[in-house]
């Protein structure tokens, strides 16, 4: 019987000393959604690979699963996601996770194939908005500036179509997967679309969006980690890559306003 307990206990032992261990410094795994992120990560990849750093990037075309993918151990970074919406994940899930640099800001817009100015939308329009907390009242919060509704005083970024408080427009808000609002501008008369799947579906933010979010908005889009990984050498490194000149230089000449520099 003691022989058998001290069997368990070392083989308890040893898995939580493999759990404590460093990871590797010479790999990275990083999920990212294809457009803008997955392509600024390639920016820096040979910049890694100087460094002797192997960077893999894995692509997720639904966002909500990168956060739990980090946080299960699945990839050692992400970079998809603003600020507010990784507070609001953290809270909700009872999870750790931290970002390290800022790297770009992605302004939202309003889309639609039938109105060329916002202005324009008939009354009773049909406006197609995120289904997720923070990007579901920042769209609507976009809406506001845009002049087509009011929200009561202290709303904020959690807000919902409930706390709408004017609406002269009568605008029926219609919450749905964020990737399938740029397939939805067919049946609804406008959508509120993040830029990165804006630019999925071949859509230039600054060109073809009706009314667009201000280019300084609090939603800058960071690189996050599991925050016993912070201050690994290697995720310093993938940090200092994407506040590169380099990476600067290609937000600006590629994107044309559509993604700018937050650094």
């Amino acid at each position: 019987m003691k022989k058998g307990l001290l069997l368990i206990f070392c083989v308890a032992l040893v898995v939580g000393l493999m759990g404590c261990a460093p990871a590797e410094d010479g790999k990275l795994v990083v999920g990212a959604t294809a457009n803008p992120h997955a392509e600024i990560l390639e920016v820096v990849k040979p910049m890694l690979e100087e460094a002797g750093i192997e960077l893999e990037i894995k692509e997720f075309t639904d966002y909500p699963l990168l956060n739990p993918a980090l946080n299960d151990g699945e990839i050692d970074a992400n970079f998809f996601q603003h600020i507010p919406y990784l507070e609001e994940y953290n809270e909700k899930n009872n999870t750790d996770l931290v970002w390290t640099v800022l790297v770009h800001n992605e302004p939202m817009g309003v889309y639609s194939n039938s109105y060329t100015n916002i202005e324009d939308l008939p009354d009773g329009a049909t406006v197609g908005i995120p289904n997720d907390t923070t990007n579901g009242g920042r769209a609507l919060m976009i809406l506001e500036r845009a002049g087509l509704i009011r929200l009561e005083e202290g709303a904020g970024l959690t807000a919902t179509d409930r706390e709408i408080e004017d609406n002269p427009k009568n605008l029926r808000i219609q919450m749905m997967d964020a990737a399938i609002l740029p397939r939805s501008l067919e049946d609804l008369d406008a959508c509120v679309i993040n830029s990165n799947y804006a630019i999925e579906a071949g859509l230039n933010p600054v060109l073809d969006s009706i009314f667009m979010e201000p280019k300084d908005s609090p939603f800058g889009n960071v690189l996050v980690v599991r925050a016993n990984d912070k201050d690994r050498e290697a995720i310093k490194k993938l940090g200092e890559a994407l506040q590169s000149a380099e990476v600067r230089e290609f937000l600006e000449d590629t994107y044309q306003g559509s993604c700018v520099p937050a650094f």
